[in-house]
């Protein structure tokens, strides 16, 4: 059974370019961002390490965790099919 999608973060360590940082995150969003490394087949720092590097590039950089939030949302809403993809209205 799947826990309910309401819960406190939960912090854990991460490690960015050999530095150890720690991220609070809802189980929701750990839950999303160990399916997006298994479908990278590659670790979670992984897909950390890049989520981070392509923040810091932004004019105003989010926290970390909030880059995570906003990267595995964008994937997901990419991922999606649109309306005009199977021809039904939203």
């Amino acid at each position: 059974m799947q826990s309910p999608p309401y819960h406190p973060p939960v912090k854990r360590s991460v490690q960015i370019a050999g530095h150890k940082t720690s991220i609070s995150l809802e189980p929701l969003f750990w839950e999303m961002l160990k399916d997006a490394a298994s479908a990278a087949d590659v670790p979670v720092n992984a897909i950390v390490a890049q989520i981070d590097a392509e923040r810091i590039k932004s004019d105003t950089p989010p926290g970390l965790a909030s880059a995570v939030r906003v990267w595995l949302v964008t994937k997901r809403f990419s991922a999606r099919p649109t309306a005009n993809d199977d021809n039904t209205e939203v």
